[in-house]
């Protein structure tokens, strides 16, 4: 492992713009945003320069360390502010970096009426400040600076809008459900230090071998209580969906490409503890199960394009979830995944929000139709990331997702069976609901009112658009079989040999049987949306179809299991806090006040009275002095 000093300026960058933007206040507002993108571009840069060093250097002499200052030492508790840059965080930092300079070209010209875009592009690069030190940090602590930075900033960002209501209810929504992760990962910090007495990925990993089984199982869960919580999985996902109140390069920047692949990254950066605890591993392959194919559910019936594909995203990080349940070579496939979908989705939901910007922000899809041949850009770039998610060759998810179903089904057993099973129905769903809206969206016939005049965005939107399209495709060729991949990520998580193992299931045949299902589902989407694409009237919806369009019941689900029992006991110990503790130091109190006024009649200024109460106190004295003497 060699050292450096440029991986501060990675963070330092962007953390220092934004808190200028921020200070000046609107000072800033003719030049903020073209400083916030220059900033963004430079730390692309210098992540390009590093990957390109690493690439230089061979086995652990790849990893860079940097330690910056001693934080905490209390005891035996020692934390040191040091930064680690590897094969898997160097991953993260490239897409990042590259992805959010884009997205911030982007919004140069997406927020270009908003009157508070400064502030908009201040919070933009908090973010990826925040982000890179979530990725960069060496220890868990560190890495928890960032999580919590990534969180306000994302608050931040969803409510940005915060004088509509509802905007500003999703942002404490997404807010409070990170923060039931966030105590998974507090928690998690404790019994690491409790354990092995560091809280340093190094330190934990080599403390591993020594462990109970019972203490890893815990430290396990309460990561993957962190992750599903900061990546919306099963059972915190709800907060995702209403997410999309923000503007539209927030929920590219946040919800397509990189905050909610932290819980991916934070578990495939803790692999040593869930390959030492089978329960753990399990946990996290129900997790993805669930969550891919709950959020490929959810994706069918939505009619709002971003909610579509935000109930996409928290499907698609299942993905990567249940990969990262399937071991060493799952790790690989889960971060190939997370590459290939931070292109194509992130592109997806800027061609969202190039629709919209050109429909007076209309987000129905019933409302569109026909927008293909106005905005052709937009329908080609959008189109490509389509093919990309619903696994066509030689798109870049065929060669990423196929991988997580052949890895699936080769776990072997019946757990290959049912994982493998879910991750390829949920193929199915995925190739039906994105079918679905690209018919809705740019096909058939126009279903605008007069009053909206789409037209192709301006090329700052459409550049980066284009740009992404392209890694929806180029990405693909760079990863192809995955070994690429694997071998690269190898020394980070102990895959070393791993192309020894045994295929259960041919890779052949599983591209066939993927192909073959999405097929499938391309087809039902086009015979049922061609011309069926009216508003249904209410009565005229099935239950299940209701129950789906209300997220499968999650909202209500919290609400009558977590939010009322926890308004009851809040109700509780309010009325124990005023009743009983409150009613005590009342009482003393009063007791006091009800005794000082007794006692003060006594100063009435007689002498005769003081007098009384002189010979009173003599007779007292002597009656306890004789009682004791007898």
């Amino acid at each position: 492992m060699t050292t450096s000093s440029n991986l501060v300026y990675l963070i330092a960058l962007p953390l220092f713009s934004s808190a200028i933007l921020l200070l000046l206040g609107r000072i800033a507002d003719k030049w903020g945003h073209l400083v916030a993108t220059l900033v963004s571009a430079s730390t692309f840069v210098i992540a390009a320069v590093e990957f390109f060093a690493m690439r230089q250097r061979s086995g652990d002499a790849r990893a860079i360390h940097q330690d910056l200052f001693t934080w905490i030492s209390v005891g035996s508790f020692n934390v040191h502010a040091s930064l680690l840059l590897d094969q898997l965080s160097i991953c993260f930092v490239l897409l990042i970096t590259g992805v959010g300079t884009l997205i911030h070209i982007y919004s140069i010209a997406y927020m270009s009426h908003d009157h508070d875009r400064r502030r908009f592009f201040a919070f933009l690069n908090l973010f990826v400040a925040a982000m890179l030190l979530l990725v960069l940090g060496d220890s868990y602590l560190n890495l928890y600076v960032g999580w919590e930075g990534v969180g306000l900033a994302s608050y931040l960002l969803i409510g940005f809008w915060n004088q509509k209501p509802n905007y500003a209810v999703a942002a404490k929504k997404a807010f409070v459900a990170n923060r039931i992760g966030d105590v998974g990962l507090s928690l998690a910090i404790m019994i690491a230090f409790a354990q092995f007495g560091t809280v340093s990925f190094s330190g934990v990993e080599a403390g591993v071998p020594h462990a109970s089984t019972a203490a890893l199982t815990a430290l396990g869960a309460m990561l993957l209580l962190a992750a599903a919580g900061k990546s919306a999985q099963f059972p915190l996902q709800s907060w995702l969906g209403d997410a999309m109140a923000g503007p539209t390069p927030v929920s590219a920047l946040i919800h397509a490409a990189t905050m909610v692949t932290a819980g991916v990254y934070l578990i495939t950066r803790s692999h040593f503890v869930f390959d030492a605890s089978p329960t753990a591993q399990t946990m996290v392959l129900v997790v993805g199960a669930i969550t891919l194919l709950f959020g490929a559910l959810v994706g069918t019936a939505k009619d709002d394009i971003k909610k579509a594909l935000a109930a996409s995203t928290m499907s698609q990080i299942g993905y990567m979830i249940l990969a990262t349940g399937l071991g060493p070579v799952g790790y690989a496939f889960a971060i190939m995944h997370l590459l290939t979908h931070g292109f194509f989705k992130a592109g997806m939901f800027l061609g969202a929000g190039s629709v919209m910007h050109g429909m007076n922000d209309e987000v129905n899809m019933r409302r569109y139709g026909a927008i293909g041949k106005v905005m052709p850009i937009t329908a080609i770039t959008f189109g490509l990331g389509y093919l990309a998610i619903i696994g066509v060759p030689p798109f870049a998810g065929f060669y990423s997702k196929d991988k997580i179903i052949e890895t699936a089904f080769n776990a072997g057993g019946a757990k290959g069976v049912i994982v493998g099973g879910a991750a390829l129905l949920g193929a199915a769903i995925t190739a039906f609901y994105m079918t679905r809206v690209i018919v809705l969206t740019f096909t058939g016939t126009k279903r605008w009112d007069d009053e909206a005049h789409p037209h192709e965005s301006p090329s700052l939107m459409w550049i980066p658009m284009v740009v992404l399209a392209i890694g929806s495709v180029a990405s693909g060729f760079l990863f192809n079989s995955g070994h690429a991949m694997v071998n690269w990520l190898a020394p980070v998580v102990n895959a070393a040999g791993i192309h020894d193992e045994k295929e259960l299931l041919p890779p052949l045949t599983v591209s066939l049987l993927a192909l073959g299902v999405v097929a499938v589902g391309v087809a039902i989407a086009i015979l049922k949306y061609r011309t069926n694409v009216a508003a249904e009237a209410p009565e005229d919806v099935s239950i299940l179809t209701k129950i789906v369009r209300r997220d499968l019941l999650q909202d209500d689900f919290n609400d009558r299991v977590l939010v009322r029992p926890g308004q009851a006991l809040t109700r509780f110990f309010v009325a124990m806090d005023n009743n009983f503790i409150d009613g005590i130091v009342r009482g003393v109190g009063g007791v006091v006040a009800v005794s000082s006024t007794n006692l003060r009649k006594i100063q009435n200024g007689y002498v005769r009275s003081y007098a009384l109460i002189m010979v009173i106190g003599v007779l007292a004295l002597i009656a306890t002095i004789w009682m004791v003497t007898l």
